[in-house]
């Protein structure tokens, strides 16, 4: 491991490198000391080469819970999830931790299964590391928060894995860690993702002092942002107002790409609060023009069902109306011509861009939501006026989207 304070200069964003990105994610994990409830919020923007996601609950194991799967997923596989002890993981691919030639990898999504089957704090996950068959056939960063106050990335690779303490202030003296592409105890100036780390950094750290992120501040501000921190330019500050620009823009190494597939904010407990508070906000499909919607793993399988299977084989009727709005965003076909976006579509002057009209729609679900959790923090999570809630969110989401596309 390298010393803390190396670590604590990457964080501290003074490490800049043009690395590019290919597949990968964009994460977070903020502790309670800048999160305006005082609870943990863990965040993964994931960015797939498989567009189709969706939610399942399991109960295969010691412990339930919910989970984000490529919609194709047929083996014990996951995401991003969270279970019924309120501990939660995600991860991030890294580029730089490898020191082997062993072929056989991307393992990570069985790693996480077996975890949220057995895990229910930092210490059991650290256990369940050090027991995990070898090679591990990973190459990752693992986020993990759990109900006792723990938050964590753990970089791991084959034969190894070292833990980064978010809760340490020689390492997040701001109170929250970001995470793409590469690892700060890996291999110095490899990896990738290094523009969007410090995008990411750029809006996080003058928020961070005012101790009010919230999962829609996140949404909002990381999910959907346009902002290109080596270019220095934002498209939702008019980046794109010259004539010129004729509204095309190259959808290169923003958060939100033509590759991400949802983003999720997982919203912890405070020790000594009842775990099945902590909820999974969940964007489906394509992001800037998905809404995202909470579940509890106390659900069990009768979460929203538009997050879960639909019609069709295996997939969640929320993230295939994303894509279709997407292609909308994306309507070029042709070579080269499919990576460029057309912004206007997406957000405008005029106010009628599908991000913004989303945007509306997604105020509503929070509200639909947000009185009854206050509630159930105190008395649990009510089944039968839960199921009420997201029986309105549905129809109300149904709607939205029909009139969208």
């Amino acid at each position: 491991m390298r010393p803390a304070f190396i670590i604590t200069l990457l964080i501290a964003g003074t490490w800049l490198s043009p690395a590019g990105a290919g597949y990968g994610c964009t994460s977070a994990i903020f502790t309670g000391k800048v999160t305006a409830d005082g609870r943990p919020l863990l965040w993964k923007h994931r960015d797939t080469d498989d567009m189709n996601n969706r939610m399942a609950f399991f109960h295969t194991g010691k412990y339930a819970f919910l989970a984000l799967l490529n919609s194709s997923d047929t083996g014990r596989t996951a995401w991003t999830g969270s279970n019924s002890t309120g501990f939660s993981i995600m991860n991030t691919a890294s580029y730089n931790l490898k020191d082997d030639d062993i072929e056989e990898m991307d393992r990570e999504g069985e790693l996480m299964y077996k975890a949220l089957s057995e895990c229910s704090t930092l210490a059991e996950f650290e256990a369940f590391l050090d027991r995990y068959p070898r090679p591990m056939r990973v190459e990752a960063n693992f986020g993990v928060i759990d109900a006792q106050g723990g938050a964590a990335y753990y970089e791991v690779n084959n034969t190894q894995w070292v833990k980064v303490d978010v809760n340490d202030p020689k390492i997040a003296p701001n109170g929250f860690l970001v995470y793409t592409n590469f690892s700060y105890t890996g291999r110095f100036g490899e990896g990738m993702g290094y523009i969007r780390y410090h995008t990411a950094m750029e809006i996080i750290l003058p928020q961070a002092p005012l101790r009010n992120i919230t999962p829609q501040w996140i949404f909002r501000h990381l999910s959907r942002s346009f902002r290109h921190s080596l270019m220095g330019i934002d498209l939702l500050d008019g980046g794109i107002a010259s004539p010129e620009a004729r509204g095309w823009v190259y959808d290169h190494d923003f958060i939100p790409r033509k590759s991400s597939s949802a983003s999720l904010v997982i919203q912890g407990v405070k020790p000594g609060e009842n775990p099945e508070m902590t909820t999974v906000w969940t964007i489906l499909g394509y992001p800037p023009v998905g809404v995202a919607v909470p579940m509890w793993v106390k659900a069990g399988g009768q979460q929203l069902e538009m997050l879960c299977k639909s019609e069709l084989p295996n997939h969640a009727l929320l993230c295939d109306h994303a894509l279709a709005l997407k292609s909308k965003v994306f309507p070029l076909t042709r070579a080269n011509e499919k990576k460029y976006l057309y912004f206007p579509a997406l957000y405008n002057p005029s106010g009628d861009g599908i991000m913004q009209q989303v945007a509306q729609v997604e105020a509503a679900v929070f509200d639909h939501y947000y009185n009854s959790m206050e509630k159930w923090r105190d008395a649990g999570i009510d089944l039968k006026e839960l199921k009420k809630i997201n029986a309105a969110t549905a129809e109300l989401l149904q709607s939205a989207y029909l009139t969208l596309r």
